[in-house]
């Protein structure tokens, strides 16, 4: 990141102080301001410019309060605002509505001084989906950075940069490709029972940068939130080759009925093998269960991504493994003249959806997955949510 390699909400004045006392220049990573951008739109172009050139190359901090000299800190000058969050409102309003494609990791934060003065930080994550163009006014300019400050991109560059995004967002549906197969397969980190499978996945788009390893023994601490899909709180645990993984299985049972695999690179594969099996002669999908428990999950797994300390965007998708056959079940009160219609293949491989934050709408969110499921049984959409689109349960 920057100079500042810490946690945006654990920075303070005597951080800051430290850049001046330690001269540290502007670089790749961070940028001072005296003042925050004006109206003008000279200003408000001049700002969407920096902003943008950081998601474009490596991330940084965008730093206003600070004096520099020949892009030296050299005076801790302070901004004298009344309402901080209303200039970081205003700050977030002209990113959001000046650059394309949306840039998704910013975060912000204003830092008090014991004068009563502030700083404003803008933290600004690389960016997965870029190049990031300015757009305010008919700008329509892309610009990175190096060590001296910000450029724009020349075609070449620009070229590079789309291959770049298109091959990270590649890397992701193969990397859930190859895993499905190996599932499939039974090459899983434990045996699992032989029924169909729920298969989820949650990729950081930062997840294949060489650099990107969490320390996964920061949540291995706390299993209060790692069990898996449909388990109660008693399950196996175990570091293995590529993390963390958890699992539970019945009593006597030589095989897991559901698994939590936690990746290094803050990916999370969540597998369940016992919702969807064949009873009797029926092949139904429990719709209410399968929902319900996607819904209560997928809050959980983001929570451990975020104890982990990974940065959005996030890929949620979901797929399921030896459904053809399979019919959903519906509650025959509500829909009487329900015709059932099986699941023509054997692998069902879901939108997948893309999350610019980790806080989220589980109901919401997975709704799209969970309309898809129901269209391979016939029906127009999941029929457990209302006409308004919310869950009922």
């Amino acid at each position: 990141m920057s100079a500042l390699n810490k946690p945006l909400d654990s920075i303070n004045e005597s951080d800051l102080r430290a850049l001046i006392t330690n001269a540290v220049p502007e670089s790749k990573t961070i940028e001072y301001k005296e003042a925050l951008p004006g109206n003008s739109d000279s200003e408000k172009k001049e700002f969407l410019a920096d902003a943008s050139s950081f998601a474009n190359a490596v991330g940084g901090d965008l730093i206003f309060g600070i004096k520099e000299e020949s892009g030296v800190a050299t005076e801790l000058s302070g901004l004298q605002i009344s309402d901080p969050d209303a200039e970081i409102n205003r700050l977030e309003s002209s990113v959001r509505d000046g650059i394309q494609p949306r840039i998704t990791g910013l975060s912000s934060r204003a830092i008090p001084f014991a004068s009563g003065a502030y700083a404003v930080i803008l933290r600004i994550r690389k960016s997965w989906t870029s190049p990031h163009m300015v757009t305010y006014k008919g700008h329509s300019r892309f610009y990175s950075r190096t060590s001296t400050g910000k450029y724009p991109l020349d075609v070449t560059e620009l070229r590079a940069a789309f291959t770049m995004s298109e091959t990270a967002i590649e890397r992701i549906r193969n990397f859930r490709i190859d895993r499905l197969g190996k599932v499939a397969s039974g090459e899983t980190p434990v045996p699992l029972e032989n029924n169909a499978k729920i298969v989820l996945h949650l990729i950081p788009v930062d997840a294949f940068d060489p650099s990107t390893r969490y320390d996964i023994s920061s949540v291995a601490k706390d299993l209060t939130k790692l069990y898996p899909i449909y388990s109660s709180s008693i399950f196996d645990n175990r570091y293995n080759f590529d993390g963390y993984l958890t699992y539970s299985q019945f009593p006597n049972s030589s095989s897991a009925h559901s698994y939590l695999q936690i990746f290094r690179n803050g990916i999370i594969e969540a597998v369940e093998a016992y919702m969807i099996r064949q009873t009797g002669d029926d092949c139904l999908i429990g719709s209410l269960a399968f929902e319900k428990e996607l819904i209560n999950a997928l809050p959980r797994l983001l929570e451990i991504q975020k104890r982990l300390g990974v940065e959005p965007p996030d890929f949620v998708m979901l797929g399921l493994l030896g459904v053809r056959g399979y019919s959903m079940a519906v509650d025959s009160s509500r829909f009487p003249f329900a015709a059932a219609h099986p699941i023509d293949r054997d692998a069902l491989i879901l939108p997948e959806i893309m999350l610019d934050t980790l806080e989220c709408d589980a109901s919401q969110i997975l709704k799209p997955i969970f309309d898809s499921v129901w269209n391979a049984t016939g029906w127009p959409r999941s029929m457990s949510y209302d006409e308004n689109g919310k869950w009922r349960g």
